[in-house]
């Protein structure tokens, strides 16, 4: 259990050196490596860091659908066929750089996938790579524009890149409302030029307030005096150890 609490605090620590953050903005972002499935899978890309979490809902294509009914409700405007869910070797990599071999989204030239939600968002992530050019992400609350982004936008610190993409950069990116003048409950992802806008495992929560991205991805992890704690009674324990050990041989 000690080694597994370690572990969190070491994962974080290469969480938070590889964040990007954004500048202030009604609604902010951050690029980090992901994390494998919550049950342990890493050649299925990489996943939100809350995609454990009780209050958070993901989709992650395994099924080879993207849903039309639901709390999340996928449709493709241009719907001739080209943009879909399938498997390649583009499909997001993993949180190092693992092959995906599951199903992604992917979006091409001048096609839209509309993502309506039936309750209000402050929190969308998703695995996004090989990060390309041209792609727009649009977040709305009704009909109203309340922010858009493009990949120069995000300008994405990669943390990941992958062989199976040539070395181009991989990673998994966080969006989230800052107060509840920007929550959501529809998003549009587009691919405005050449290449593509490949996607996998998208996370979801729900709210009316803004996301405290930071408090959010400490909360699982303990408090510094408990691992200090922990470690003090595991060095008590082996010098009682050395000394029985001792009486024993002498």
């Amino acid at each position: 259990m000690l080694l597994n609490k370690v572990f969190s605090v070491a994962a974080l620590s290469v969480i938070t050196s590889l964040a990007y953050t954004g500048s202030a903005q009604a609604i902010s972002f951050k690029m980090t490596t992901g994390a494998a499935s919550p049950i342990g899978e890493t050649n299925k890309g990489a996943y939100s860091e809350f995609a454990g979490y009780s209050d958070v809902k993901t989709i992650d294509f395994n099924d080879g659908i993207a849903p039309t009914s639901g709390f999340a409700q996928f449709s493709f405007t241009k719907n001739d066929g080209t943009s879909s869910v399938r498997q390649d070797k583009w499909a997001p990599a993993g949180a190092n750089g693992e092959v995906n071999t599951s199903n992604y989204l992917a979006v091409f030239k001048g096609d839209d996938v509309v993502i309506d939600l039936e309750k209000n968002l402050n929190y969308f992530g998703m695995n996004w790579g090989a990060i390309s050019p041209g792609n727009k992400f649009s977040f709305y609350n009704g009909n109203s524009l309340v922010q858009s982004f493009l990949t120069s936008d995000v300008d994405p610190v990669a943390p990941v890149k992958a062989q199976q993409h040539g070395g181009e950069g991989n990673g998994y990116l966080h969006f989230y409302s800052t107060s509840a003048q920007d929550i959501f409950n529809k998003i549009v992802i587009t691919q405005t030029g050449g290449g593509g806008f490949e996607s996998d495992n998208f996370s979801f929560h729900e709210g009316n307030k803004g996301f405290d991205f930071d408090k959010e991805i400490n909360k699982s992890v303990p408090e510094p005096s408990f691992i200090l704690g922990m470690l003090a009674v595991g060095g008590m324990f082996l010098t009682q150890r050395k000394k029985q050990k001792s009486t024993e041989l002498s």
